[in-house]
Parts: C-alpha cells; structure tokens; sequence
C-alpha cells in the first residue's frame, strides 16, 4: 500500500497512521468496545475524525478528577453531515430525539450541521446508527477530507436556486470516501472489522488528503456561507430570468491559524474561472486531486491549500488544474456580493411559499426557563409541510410554508419564544461564536458561554453612542483555529488565555475583506475601553450609510491585509 504519491518512505506520523488505517479502520472497534476506559487510543482517536466524531473531554472537571486519580471526562462530539444543511421535519424529529445520547439540546455549527456533544463511547453507535437509519451520515464530517459542503440557503425563490442547492448534494456524493469501514463500524456493527483489501479510494488514495478540504456555493447577492473562506468556493451566476449559467470557480481560502505563528494565517479565495454545470464535478474532482498531490504532507500547519498556492503561485495553480481538465477553463463572469449574514424574519418566493429565518443564538437549541427554543422547533417540524435548513451562520430557516401554515408556526414562534429576530439588536443578530471551553480541547479562552456576557456590554456601549441598531458583524473564537470565522468579522474577540483576546477590526459586510489585529492580548476592560474609543469616532465621522468596517479601514484605524478578492470582474 502507498500513499498518493506512490511513496511509502519517509512519511510523517499523520500520513503513516492514515497509510496503515486500512482504510480508516485502525483498532477502532476494539477501543469502542473496551469498557476499562472511557477513551480510545490517541491514534484511533485521530482515525475517528474521519467517522465525525472527536474525542473530548470536559475541561471544567479535568484538575479535579485528576486529584481523584480519575481518568478525564471523556465524551465523544459528533456531527451529521448534511450537504446544504437541508433536512426533511421527519430528520429534524429525529435528530431531535437523538440528542438523548448526549448533553440534552442539539447544536447548529458554522457548516449547517448539527453536532452532538458529551456522548459517551458507549453510545456512540447507537447515535451514529440512528443518524444513518435515516438516511443521513457522520463519514466526512470531520477528517482529511472533503468536508459537509455548505449552501446558500438564500430561499428557494427560483428554480435557480433549487438547481444550485442540488448541485451542492451532487457534489458532496461525487467526491465522498468510498470506504466500507465506515459501514462495519457503524452499521453492520462489526467487533473486527476487514483488512481494507478490497477497499479503494480513487480520488482520495490511501492516505486521504494532506488536511481538511471545505467547500461552499453561494448565490449573489448574498455570501451567507462566506464563500472566500472556504478551500474551494463556487459563485453561482443565474441570468435574468434566474437560471443557473455556471459557476466562477474560487480556490484558497481558509480561517485556521496559530497564535505566535506568523507562517499560519488566514486566507481569502482566488477567483480562478468559470465552469459550466455540466464540468462542475469534473473540475472539482481534479482541483481536490491537484492539492492531494502537492499540498503539503509533512506539516499539517501547512497542509491547507491556501498554503499550496502561496507557496507555488496562483498561476501555477490554474496551469496544473487546466493541465488536467479535458475542457478549456472559462475566465471568471461578473458578479456582485451585498450582504453575508442573514436575512430574518417572512420572505415569499416566488411560487408563493413562505420562509422564516429564526435567530438561534451560538446555533444552540435547548430548554432553559427564558426560552424553549428546542421544544419549539419539535413542535413546528410536527405540523411543518416543508423542510428545515441550517445557516452558516447558526441559524434556521423553516422554508417553503404554505400561506395555510403561515399563522400556526408563528403563534408557535411566539409561545416558545423563538422570536429573537424580532427584538435583537443589529449586533446580536449578526453575532456568532464557536463552542470552546469546556469540551472543544483547542480553547484557549471561552467563547459560546462568553457570547451573552460580551454581547450585552457591547449594546451598553452601542446605545450610548446611538448605534444600538447598528448590524455590526461580530465574531466571538475561543483561539486562532477559527472555527467562528472571526477573521471576518467587523469586529471579532480571538481567545489567546482564559480571559485574554485579540480584539481585531476592519473586514467588511460581504466577506471579502479580512480583519487585522487592533489589540493583542487584552483583557475584557481593555476590549471595551478600545470600542467605546472607536464607536464614538464612528459616531461621529462615519459617512452616510458607512458600514463600521468599512469606517475602521477607511479612518486608517487598521490597515486591512493585502488578500482581498475583487467585487466584479
């Protein structure tokens, strides 16, 4: 067995560990089977991602069970992969009562998913069996490879936007892993599974991708997936009448960094051509296969394919995938972005169906006693006659309602107090954040337990300055991985220590232009005292119908980086 390249020499431990997996089975189903221990081996641990799970365990109670002489906390996250974040109200009830096998509530990530969270090994294919008997998946959730594949989930007002989304589905089963690991472990349950001899990954190859690989279409006007931050993202362009053309085809993005580490950065996408639908599969394939083979497989910090194209150039890069495609590359069409967040509240397509986008504040829907956001959307996936969809940008979308179902859902909006949208400030609308501390074992400082907390000594300083209806976008990461995309936020908090962040400023209102560090390292007095600073400039000088980013950069408050995408060609 070799790698994608051919070689068996001279492999990292990661690309070895893959190489020898069989196919991502390593010992995993002898470590989900031992009961001595809440864990399973560290190797198997990273072989487990490729299934959609992490291993985790709860940091709040680390130092004192170790007093005890007690192993960590160990539960296990797992995430549904769901291309487009479209679900049927049946997969929505389903779902919803398999959260019994974690902490109670369902959690909405930044890729349109929902993820599970402090399920324990002993659950774990019971949960990942039921996710599958329904027609669902976790394979690619996580792992080296093509990732859940987000959507634009701007409203099915045309038939456009229907095809789009269909393509996004079409595309996340192209270029899927074909390993039957996946189905021993759990769904036929095997104790021991095969030796992978059959197995065969064409596009992949045995050691999988050099790191994650994450994709995106968006629909313009609306970036709502930020559609530059992903590795490979697919502008779709409709003509007057809405039909699907094609799509300019954008290549490098990526938000992951490491504190201290300037050769680790955040990187918007390159607009490299346009295809039409019918070589969209053809082209992806062999853009994935170009970074299978160059990206870079002895330093996972390096590995991401915004990385591959700095290192080579972006010319190379489009020479290399024409070289491989049987059709000549278009250049890009024009296009123009307006808005990345989401649009709240009813919006009527153009077939008369209706579509509600809720705000679910950090994705998360639990029973508490202000609210019982998880009740209530069980209980309009009941009578709802359309589907659900998730945003990247943590919310929910009940779409294609019926004028007849219109009056119901929102009386039961009202009673379970998801109406949100309706009172928020424009900064709280437009706030999202990553879960960290206690589980996620890559925080630095809080993040989603934060949110609340920050959120309202913001508004305190907004209202005193008349901008309390301000849609400022806010992103809230508890490190530099950017999981909440912070580098493009108008105003972001990147944790660096319990109670420490960079406070960074200055991207824009349409996700393509990134932010830059305005503090480093500073604690929650310092946070505030540098806004109430520049929200009063803003105050002042902001021109008519400024966004604030567009303020900070142009007040030379920050000095954007060089990396920006342009708006129309």
């Amino acid at each position: 067995m070799t790698d994608s390249h051919g070689n068996t020499n001279n492999l990292s431990p990661a690309e070895r560990l893959k190489l020898d997996s069989r196919f991502l089975r390593g010992s995993i189903a002898q470590g989900l089977a031992a009961r001595h221990t809440g864990a399973i081996s560290e190797d198997d641990g990273k072989l487990l991602k490729f299934h959609g799970s992490y291993q985790q365990d709860d940091r709040d109670v680390r130092e004192e069970r170790r007093q005890q002489k007690l192993e960590p906390d160990y539960s296990f996250m797992v995430r549904v992969r769901l291309p487009g974040g479209v679900l049927s109200p049946r997969q929505w009830l389903e779902l919803d009562a398999l959260s019994r096998y974690g902490n109670a509530g369902l959690r909405i990530t930044t890729r349109q998913t929902f993820q599970y969270h402090g399920v324990r090994k002993e659950d774990m294919r019971d949960l990942v069996g039921g996710i599958n008997a329904i027609g669902l998946s976790t394979l690619a959730a996580c792992g080296d490879v093509v990732r859940t594949i987000v959507c634009s989930v701007n409203p099915q007002i045309s038939s456009g936007h229907a095809e789009v989304y269909r393509w996004s589905v079409k595309l996340m089963e192209y270029l899927a892993p074909k390993t039957a690991a996946y189905r021993e472990l759990w769904i036929d349950r095997l104790e021991q599974t095969s030796d992978g001899a059959h197995d065969a990954e064409p596009l992949l190859g045995a050691t999988y991708l050099p790191r994650k690989f994450k994709i995106g279409f968006a629909i313009p006007p609306y970036n709502d997936v930020d559609v530059f931050t992903q590795d490979l993202g697919l502008i779709a362009v409709l003509d007057a009448q809405h039909r699907l053309l094609g799509f300019n085809v954008a290549a490098g993005g990526g938000m992951g960094a490491t504190a201290g580490d300037p050769a680790t950065y955040a990187r918007l996408a390159d607009v490299i051509g346009f295809v039409p639908p019918e070589h969209l599969l053809e082209t992806c394939w062999h853009l994935v296969a170009v970074q299978r083979d160059f990206g870079d497989r002895n330093e996972r910090k390096h590995a991401r394919l915004k990385y591959t194209l700095d290192d080579r150039g972006l010319a190379w890069f489009r020479d290399e995938l024409q070289s491989r495609l049987p059709f000549a590359f278009e250049p890009p069409r024009p296009y123009r972005f307006e808005h990345n967040g989401d649009r709240f509240g009813w919006i009527e397509g153009d077939d008369g169906k209706w579509h509600l986008t809720l705000r679910i504040p950090s994705g998360r829907l639990r029973d508490v006693p202000s609210h019982a956001r998880q009740s209530g959307m069980r209980e309009i996936a009941r009578m709802h006659q359309g589907d659900l969809r998730m945003t990247c940008n943590q919310n929910v979308i009940v779409a294609n309602v019926a004028p007849q179902e219109k009056a119901a859902i929102e009386a039961l909006v009202r009673r379970y107090g998801l109406n949100d949208h309706e009172r928020a400030s424009g900064v709280r609308l437009n706030a999202i954040s990553c879960v960290a501390l206690p589980t996620c074992g890559l925080a630095m400082a809080e993040a989603e337990r934060y949110l609340p907390r920050v959120l309202e000594q913001f508004e305190q300083l907004l209202a005193r300055h008349g901008l309390q209806d301000e849609p400022i976008h806010f992103r809230l990461s508890g490190c530099p991985n950017g999981c909440a995309r912070p580098y493009g936020g108008e105003i972001a908090l990147v944790g660096r220590a319990v109670g420490k962040y960079d406070l960074r400023l200055g991207a824009d209102h349409v996700g393509q232009r990134l932010n830059s560090v305005y503090r480093e390292n500073v604690d929650e007095q310092a946070i505030l005292a540098a806004l109430d600073e520049v929200l009063a400039r803003f105050a002042a000088e902001r021109q008519p119908g400024e966004r604030f980013g567009d303020f900070v950069v142009r007040a030379a408050i920050v000095t954007p980086p060089a990396n920006r995408p342009a708006l129309t060609f």
